[in-house]
């Protein structure tokens, strides 16, 4: 029997009767059906919206501000993931704020049911710590104890929720060497001996008389640990500058500048 080729033969080989024995007892056993070859694991992905436990853990704050009459009360409360396991973590899932001051009602609901939201969203939150650190009041704005300034009463509240991240270990200060911590230490004392060189006067509380009774006024160094002449740190916007041996030196983070 003729077969007419129309394609270019490529290649070639003889099939033997062996061959063909082989092909046949092939074809007749059964083939296995195809396994999963998947690695097995013990993950478990979670959605991202958890359910809210029946009890949370959390910690309450209180900003007093200069900007307000009445004080604010920040209730952070977390939900711990991987309870009892060596993968436990602990992580913010509500914020609440409290407050008699009325006309801050609306803008301060609106702010923590976003930040729930983004708390409950989970992944990386916290990008939300510079956002509200970066909030400026256009009235301007002020000191709190210890010296720190804020720009805003939306910058002491990240200032809340960062200091909350860093408690539960979300968050880390970046270690400072033990070098600088004794540098800074010595700084400190020489300008407090140069100090106390230059005044033999120690300042002493001021008492003024209302309604017949004696009010006393105390100094403002008592507010924070840092000297009452200095001035703000720009990198760490502390109220711990001050000048020695003609350069700028912070008693809080170490920065310098001469000139």
């Amino acid at each position: 029997m003729a077969v007419k080729i129309d394609k270019k033969i490529k290649g070639y080989s003889v099939i033997t009767p062996d061959d063909k024995a082989r092909e046949a007892a092939a074809k007749a056993v059964p083939v296995a059906a195809p396994q999963d070859e998947s690695p097995a694991d013990n993950i478990v992905h979670m959605h991202e919206r958890i359910e809210r436990p029946e009890v949370l853990i959390g910690s309450t704050y209180k900003i007093k501000s200069p900007l307000v009459e009445h004080a604010f009360y920040v209730t952070i409360n977390d939900i711990v993931l991987n309870q009892g396991t060596e993968h436990e973590l602990r992580r913010p899932f509500e914020i609440f704020i409290n407050s008699k001051s009325m006309e801050h009602f609306q803008w301060i609901v609106a702010l923590t049911r976003i930040m729930s939201a983004v708390f409950r969203k989970g992944g990386d939150v916290t990008f939300i710590v510079d956002e509200m650190k970066a909030v400026f009041d256009p009235k301007g704005g002020y000191f709190k104890a210890g010296g720190v300034y804020m720009p805003s009463l939306v910058a002491e509240l990240g200032s809340i929720v960062e200091d909350h991240m860093k408690a539960i270990g979300l968050l880390h200060d970046p270690e400072m060497s033990a070098h600088q911590r004794a540098l800074i230490a010595e700084k400190r004392k020489q300008f407090e001996e140069r100090s106390k060189k230059n005044s033999d006067v120690t300042a002493a509380p001021v008492a003024v008389p209302v309604d017949g009774e004696e009010l006393v006024i105390i100094d403002s160094a008592d507010n924070g640990s840092f000297p009452p002449s200095a001035s703000m740190c720009h990198k760490c916007n502390t109220k711990a500058l001050v000048i020695m041996d003609g350069c700028q030196t912070c008693l809080n983070c170490g920065y310098s500048k001469c000139g």
